[in-house]
């Protein structure tokens, strides 16, 4: 903490913190976009092969996309003070009345300023890890069952391969294709798929407008408040006039 131009600095965000949350950027625009022509194959004239690379170009998106999300679950127990969970989470016993107390000061133009999330910002964040961790399920169930990648790819292939008499496949099992396949198996293996599919499609759409509305919060916050709430996911410090009433310092 230090003094700058009458303005308190304070140090909000780690570097595993920012790095996470870049690399998710990527990873989620990435992903959206790859999506966004699967979704729309047809009308850009994307033959079957196409389709395929595509979708296995997602998957590996979806792959860096997973891990980094899995290492910000663990990173929310052992990393800095505002990036641990009970702090960007809405829990705690006295969440509710931090959060009462928020929106009424807010309706006065008198909200208190926080070091790390306030608490409307933490239902936000909650929104969003719930979407994040639902597409990343439903993800690696759906590169399984749809371009036979890890994690179960090699299952499915066993699920619904066609054998001889002596169990040994008939012959390769491609994505997309439906050679050398038992053909109830793999209704059986569709028919499983489906919820996991629904699910991921419309979970794209409801993020695409959670991104959005945590943008525009962002924004409004920023004008409102001028505490470098952008630029502290770069640097990871915020510019105060007072001391926030999240920190100890």
């Amino acid at each position: 903490m230090n003094n700058k131009n009458d303005l308190i600095t304070y140090k909000a965000w780690d570097l595993g913190t920012r790095i996470f949350h870049w690399l998710n950027v990527i990873c989620v625009v990435g992903l959206m976009a790859v999506g966004t022509v699967i979704l729309n194959y047809k009308l850009l004239g994307v033959n079957t092969d196409g389709k395929v690379l595509l979708k296995t170009v997602h998957v590996y998106i979806g792959y860096v996309f997973v891990i980094n999300l899995a290492w910000r679950l663990i990173w929310g127990f052992i990393g800095g003070k505002y990036s641990r969970w009970k702090m960007i989470l809405p829990l705690g016993k006295d969440y509710l009345s931090s959060l009462r107390e928020y929106i009424t000061t807010v309706k006065s133009g008198k909200a208190p300023a926080y070091l790390g999330h306030n608490p409307v910002a933490r239902l936000m964040v909650a929104l969003l890890f719930l979407l994040l961790g639902t597409q990343a399920i439903t993800g690696l169930t759906l590169a399984g069952t749809d371009v036979y990648m890890p994690p179960f790819g090699n299952q499915v292939i066993e699920y619904i391969a066609a054998v001889d008499d002596k169990q040994n496949r008939l012959g390769e099992i491609r994505a997309a294709y439906k050679d050398n396949i038992d053909e109830k198996a793999y209704e059986e293996m569709r028919t499983f798929r489906k919820p996991f599919s629904t699910t991921h499609y419309y979970i794209f759409f409801i993020l695409l407008a959670a991104i959005i509305l945590h943008i525009i919060g962002v924004v409004i916050t920023e004008v409102k408040e001028k505490n470098a709430i952008v630029s502290a996911m770069i640097t990871g410090k915020k510019y105060f006039k007072s001391r926030p009433v999240d920190t100890d310092e």
